[in-house]
């Protein structure tokens, strides 16, 4: 049995691949949401986040023979866990990462972290645009919202805690965005000028999290943008295909 970290819509793709492969998959989730996605497609699954020391615990109280990490590609604190946790548990630790993109534009600023995106969006005001979800919002609340010549408008997925956590955070309804994507160009292109926005801030999550489609509908429209960089983490046994990834379990299993 395999112990898999899900939480995008590829994540789901893959963890049905390899139960078609053979595997019985049981795949550990955050939303109901996602999970209940999941199990439409005939995937188990466990709703909650873990600890290092829970991965362990699980892993040996299970039985699993390897665990396959597919989480977001910002998801940083997750995959340590799961690496700490198959390393504990002495199973072989496969992780999936959707392909990095490069970009290069005048109007593209790479930062490093949320921590910075804030500060620098915060010395060039206007109307901004959040792309980055929920889980960070402080982040950017603490260094924008009530400044000076400056309108914060957050895009989000459209759930209950995601408004309260607004409201909390001094933003108001009428700069909200709460929808799910995906997006496509021409709809980012259409919220960015309903928005009058001036600039965009998103994460360098990959194709399939539409970061192209986002990046492009802002430059199109002359909106400068700050990227934030994927989280720096030492992963083992990298791909960012379904089929190596499903051949390197063949093998890690086999092996063993």
């Amino acid at each position: 049995m395999i112990l898999f970290l899900a939480g995008t819509s590829d994540a789901r793709e893959l963890a049905i691949e390899i139960q078609q492969a053979g595997f019985q998959v049981l795949a550990t989730i955050v939303t109901e949401t996602a999970a209940k996605s999941l199990q439409e497609a005939g995937i188990l699954t466990q709703i909650g986040r873990l600890t290092a020391a829970d991965m362990t615990l699980l892993i040996n109280e299970k039985g699993f023979q390897a665990v396959v990490d597919a989480s977001h590609p910002f998801a940083e604190e997750a995959s340590k866990n799961a690496l700490q946790g198959a390393k504990e548990a002495n199973v072989p630790y496969i992780r999936y990462e959707r392909e990095s993109q490069r970009f290069q534009d005048e109007k593209l600023i790479m930062v490093s972290d949320y921590a910075e995106a804030a500060k620098l969006a915060a010395t060039k005001r206007g109307v901004i645009m959040l792309t980055t979800g929920s889980k960070t919002l402080e982040i950017f609340a603490e260094e924008l919202v009530g400044l000076e010549n400056t309108r914060v408008i957050a895009r989000m997925l459209p759930r209950i805690d995601n408004m309260e956590k607004c409201a909390q955070l001094g933003i108001e309804q009428k700069n909200i965005v709460a929808i799910q994507g995906p997006f496509s160009k021409e709809l980012n292109k259409a919220l960015y000028n309903q928005y009058e926005v001036t600039l965009m801030i998103t994460k360098e999550s990959g194709k399939v999290g539409s970061v192209d489609e986002k990046l492009e509908a802002a430059l199109e429209c002359g909106i400068e943008t700050i990227m934030i960089s994927r989280p720096n983490v030492d992963y083992q046994n990298v791909h960012s295909s379904f089929d190596f990834v499903i051949a390197d379990l063949n093998k890690q299993l086999h092996e063993k």
